[in-house]
């Protein structure tokens, strides 16, 4: 059928209402990130602490990823979303008085970073697997490609939005955060769906770990999770941006905002082109390229001083970054049964969490071991080389033509 004639997502009431929650909380998120990444550092002066913060959020993920799966598996996956995006609400909250009543330090940023990584990690993999229930599923590419996009617009609009309200004072960014959390909670709320009842296995070992096994058994989703997990665990560059402002490019929180904004802006040119033209042929093949030009934009990043020059490569690496996104979700959600997907969605979770979160925290490490621009440089060249070898070890993948099936 021409991409013309198939009918659009937009058609679909619950899934316009998926669409305004996910980008509310990623636009919250990203504002957040904004606040407490320049917050943090102004007052440890550390790549460190930048780099625990993403240690902090990864935490929750890593700990809670077995729980999290079967609760999505047995309970409401709207329940649970708009439950998490509630506490998120309410722990930006509780940042914004403490930042307007000075009591906040770094520890206290830490331990609520903590709670809202908490949050979601529940919230991500019931927001997942439930997005597969709100349309048919010949248009899940598509859906899953303008979730995307709404999430990338998000990412574009929160960072900027965060980095000019903070010239009011880090209360006021975690204040707007909060509402946007809550509003979040309120759209999933208006989501009706009918749930069709399910038989659920008694809870044991094996049910517990069968999102690992699942993943395990198909050799070409494993291959997508993990490539896209070491791209961006050793070629992620987010956390050291704050040092990238201020100290290599001379620039305020303005500027941490255009620059955490950037890669987002080629994510959403790309999401919104795969949504109107999605991948039809060499899907595999382009999914290693895409990895490919991620890591050379990262070493171009890396190795730039001009303000012009790093906007311009991270929203190229954006771009390259959101084809494996969109790949390796909708591989995901569509090869696995629904009474499954809670679990698998939070097995992928984990390693998205890895790559991101974690992915922080190995920055700011290296950073401090190596120095920032080193560092950085590092990543995007493990980032190529990672690319080489998983070609080989994951043939399955590079044969991969269509996503349709």
């Amino acid at each position: 059928m021409h991409p013309d004639l198939i009918p659009s997502v937009f058609h679909h009431k619950p899934f316009k209402l998926f669409l305004c929650a996910r980008a509310a909380t990623f636009m919250a998120f990203q504002m957040l990130a904004v606040a407490v990444g320049w917050q943090i550092y102004a007052l440890t002066g550390s790549a460190m602490y930048l780099g625990l913060v993403g240690l902090a959020q990864f935490m929750p993920m890593f700990l809670l990823t077995l729980v999290v799966g079967h609760v999505a598996d047995r309970y409401d996956r709207r329940s649970i979303a708009r439950i998490c995006q509630a506490v998120e609400g309410l722990a930006a909250g509780v940042l914004a008085l403490g930042s307007f009543s000075g009591w906040q330090s770094k520890w206290s940023i830490l331990i609520i970073i903590f709670i809202v990584g908490g949050g979601r990690a529940f919230e991500g993999p019931s927001l997942q697997a439930l997005l597969p229930g709100l349309v048919p599923i010949k248009l899940f590419p598509r859906a899953a490609a303008w979730s995307t996009s709404a999430m990338q617009t998000a990412t574009i609009v929160g960072p900027a939005l965060g980095g000019f309200l903070y010239v009011a004072g880090p209360a006021v960014v975690y204040a707007a955060a909060g509402v946007l959390f809550l509003a979040a909670s309120v759209f999933i709320a208006l989501i009706r769906i009918e749930r069709m009842p399910s038989k659920h296995e008694p809870v044991s070992i094996r049910s517990l770990f069968a999102g690992i096994s699942f993943i395990r058994s198909r050799k070409e989703i494993l291959g997508a999770i993990s490539l896209d997990l070491f791209a961006v665990l050793l070629g992620g560059a987010t956390a050291l941006l704050p040092i990238y402002a201020r100290d290599i490019l001379v620039t305020g929180p303005w500027g941490l905002g255009l620059l955490r904004s950037a890669p987002a802006v080629g994510a959403l040119t790309m999401s919104v082109f795969l949504a109107r033209r999605p991948l039809r042929h060499h899907v595999g093949r382009s999914m290693f390229i895409a990895v490919a030009v991620f890591g050379t934009a990262t070493i171009i990043f890396a190795l730039s001083t001009s303000f012009i020059l790093s906007l311009i490569s991270l929203v190229v690496l954006g771009a390259s970054d959101v084809i494996s996104v969109v790949i390796r979700h909708s591989l995901v959600q569509i090869e696995t049964p629904d009474e499954m997907r809670g679990r698998v969605s939070a097995v992928n979770s984990m390693f998205i969490g890895t790559s991101n979160q974690l992915g922080e925290f190995e920055s700011g490490i290296t950073a401090s071991l190596f120095g920032v621009v080193p560092a950085v440089l590092i990543g995007g060249i493990s980032t190529i080389i990672i690319v080489i070898m998983w070609m080989r070890f994951f043939p399955q993948l590079a044969r991969i033509d269509s996503l349709d099936r």
